[in-house]
């Protein structure tokens, strides 16, 4: 517990702050005044434990009822946000795009059809969609497939003479974004993004332990495919022995090594990345076909490879089939609530294409993140960001080149929860999990904790970075936004995530 001399020096900064603010302290209701000191010493009793000695807050919280600030921690000083930056992301894509709008990936033939023969190539054409084979697949990723499959042979097709073509250009084809350490390369969190995606642009890999000394048994989906090599170098150990997962996979090279080292019977999965998104999609549909009973001769390829583009409009190229994603607000949602990297960097690249941006700047080219970074800075300005302090690299706060007051993404809380027309603020709300309940909150926020089923927020995480922005109710039912960043602390994880979980449940418990 703080000495009683320490509230009084806490209330006293507090009090000092407060006189040279818009709102002094003289003109602020008792019981305002009284929350306002509430919060601002469980804040300071909570950052300055020893265990975060060193380390930089962010914490603005604000009543959205009123408009008032009840605390701001270093709200002007630049932040890096880690996952906090799929809110902006999610912002500006359902401010662009609008709720209900969908991805469509496009099937095609080039060739006549004779005796069931298509006497051609099938085409792909892809729009940027990162749903294909993706969370609401995942019982089976190739389900599209098949459908395409049985497209095919309502159209009379039994045998492709020629190629199955990935078409990926509506991206650029720079995969991975700007600042993303190499160390994420195999791991799912760092996949690739690309035109065109399948299954998130992973495997889904297993590792059971044998006997003590054996090697563990690999298997991974979708079907063992042969599109990856996977050298074997795990290793049973036994049960006094400590177990741990390694996965390496080398640039642009789909060849994983996997030395786990794990106990007889334990069970290990990761999603791993690949690399090559447009082979992989077209491989694994060859793949697909061929199991479903519909020859290919050719190979799965990208439309780079070819020496002649598709042209869509020719009276050759006829559509067989189309895949429509789930409608905007439900990918939004994936997002925040898994905190799916790839789903936004696709959304980023995806302003890149789809109701761009105007600029006359040669070195943002369509499809690219550059570009759809300037979307996003566009529609933050236009609810009043001071974008001049706002730096985005990529879509998913994954680089650490990403930088953001915490005065900023207040505002952008306050617009979305006052400003924004209903079907924005409901989609944009409604993405965020809820604590104790869903997604990345699920297993916070114990059963009688103040913010339980009431808090709404995104998290975010990086090494020596963690941040939680969003809502919360208060006991009065007043309703709140907040933005808590910690940057350069040195401390678990847990301990960072106690540490916010405390004071949002203090925001939770406010009687105002």
């Amino acid at each position: 517990m703080p000495t009683p001399g320490r509230h009084a020096l806490v209330l006293l900064c507090f009090l000092i702050c407060m006189a040279g603010s818009p709102d002094a302290s003289a003109q602020l209701a008792p019981r305002v005044r009284a929350a306002q000191a509430q919060i601002q010493q469980v804040v300071q009793d909570t950052i300055r434990s020893p265990v975060f000695s060193g380390a930089l807050w962010g914490i603005e919280v604000t009543n959205l009822r009123t408009g008032r600030r009840l605390l701001g921690q270093n709200p002007r000083a630049l932040f890096t946000p880690a996952s906090n930056v799929k809110l902006l992301t999610a912002v500006a894509a359902l401010r662009r795009l609008g709720p209900a709008y969908r991805y469509q990936t496009r099937l095609y033939r080039d060739g006549p059809v004779r005796d069931g023969v298509l006497r051609g190539n099938l085409i792909v054409r892809g729009s940027g969609d990162p749903t294909l084979g993706g969370y609401q697949q995942r019982a089976d990723p190739t389900v599209v497939f098949r459908r395409w499959a049985d497209s095919l042979r309502a159209a009379g097709i039994t045998r492709i003479a020629g190629d199955i073509i990935g078409d990926d250009d509506p991206f650029s084809d720079v995969p991975l974004g700007e600042g993303w350490s190499w160390n994420d390369v195999p791991y799912a969190y760092a996949a690739e993004s690309n035109g065109l995606v399948f299954n998130r642009n992973t495997i889904r890999l297993t590792v059971r332990g044998d006997r003590p000394g054996a090697p563990g048994r690999i298997t991974w989906t979708p079907f063992g495919t042969d599109f990856v090599r996977v050298r074997n170098q795990s290793r049973t150990v036994p049960r006094d022995s400590a177990s741990d997962e390694a996965y390496d996979r080398p640039f642009n090279d789909n060849h994983f090594v996997v030395r786990s080292r794990l106990h007889p019977n334990e069970t290990q999965e990761e999603s791993l990345a690949i690399t090559e998104p447009t082979r992989y999609f077209t491989h694994t549909l060859r793949a697909v076909l061929q199991r479903e009973g519909i020859a290919v001769a050719g190979r799965g390829v990208d439309v780079d490879q070819m020496p002649i583009r598709p042209s869509y409009a020719a009276d050759t190229v006829q559509r067989v089939a189309t895949y429509r994603s789930p409608r905007l607000r439900e990918i939004v949602r994936t997002m925040n609530h898994e905190s799916e990297n790839l789903y936004a960097e696709q959304l980023l690249r995806t302003l890149a294409v789809v109701n761009r941006p105007d600029t006359t700047a040669r070195d943002l080219s369509v499809g690219s993140a550059a570009l759809g970074a300037l979307a996003v800075r566009r529609e933050l300005g236009a609810m009043g960001v001071d974008t001049s302090r706002v730096q985005l690299v990529d879509g998913s706060g994954l680089s650490r080149k990403d930088y953001l007051r915490p005065q900023a993404l207040t505002r952008v809380l306050e617009h979305m929860w006052t400003e924004a027309p209903d079907s924005l603020r409901t989609a944009f709300v409604n993405s965020l999990p809820r604590g104790g309940e869903d997604g990345t909150l699920k297993y916070r926020y114990a059963d009688g904790a103040p913010a339980r089923g009431n808090v709404r927020a995104k998290t975010g995480t990086l090494s020596s970075v963690s941040a939680l922005s969003g809502y919360v109710t208060t006991e009065s039912d007043t309703p709140l936004s907040f933005v808590i960043f910690s940057n350069h602390h040195m401390a678990e994880t847990a301990a960072v995530r106690a540490a916010q979980d405390a004071i949002v449940n203090a925001l939770a418990r406010l009687p105002i």
